[in-house]
């Protein structure tokens, strides 16, 4: 069984928009780093239903669900994981520059698994809003490899004002090369 195909496959059948995120979109994007997990993104609520996982839940996979509390920045998130097999996480947004981002994500085939992946401009965004010293460091990775830089750099510019004070300051931070 191939956990994250399991999982995509599921999130299909009920109709959930999601798109790949983190690292996993990052190496996509031309920027490689490890992780232990696989991340997608959506904003339906759907998803924090045990009901919509239990096909998929059984003895050889754990499920956690967190919801999240109503000034949490997140919905919540589902932790699917599985004995040899890398955990599948799918955080949950709750604004809509997420279900935009979401929205305009590019299927790309991986493996033998085709499914829609975050562009670039949206990855710097949602690193943007998690505002850990990681996302930064990916931000500007993303950055420096990409041929589109500029263009990227102004979507951002663009969207970045719908986002939290905080994360604002961090964009200026990286356009300044701080």
């Amino acid at each position: 069984m191939n956990l994250l195909r399991e999982v995509v496959a599921r999130l299909r059948q009920e109709g959930i928009h999601h798109a790949l995120i983190g690292a996993a979109a990052m190496a996509v994007h031309g920027v490689s780093r490890s992780t232990a997990d696989v991340d997608l993104l959506t904003v339906d609520p759907r998803s924090l239903e045990a009901e919509l996982w239990a096909p998929v839940a059984g003895d050889r996979v754990t499920l956690r669900l967190l919801k999240g509390d109503f000034d949490d920045p997140l919905a919540g998130s589902v932790r699917l994981s599985a004995p040899g097999e890398r955990m599948v996480d799918v955080v949950v947004g709750r604004h809509h520059w997420q279900a935009e981002i979401v929205e305009r994500a590019e299927p790309v085939t991986i493996g033998d698994l085709e499914l829609p992946v975050v562009g670039p401009a949206g990855l710097v965004l949602l690193k943007l809003y998690a505002g850990g010293p990681k996302d930064a460091w990916d931000i500007r990775a993303l950055l420096e490899s990409h041929e589109q830089a500029a263009s990227i750099q102004a979507e951002v510019d663009e969207a970045v004002t719908r986002l939290t004070p905080e994360s604002r300051r961090l964009w200026e931070r990286i356009r300044e090369g701080r």
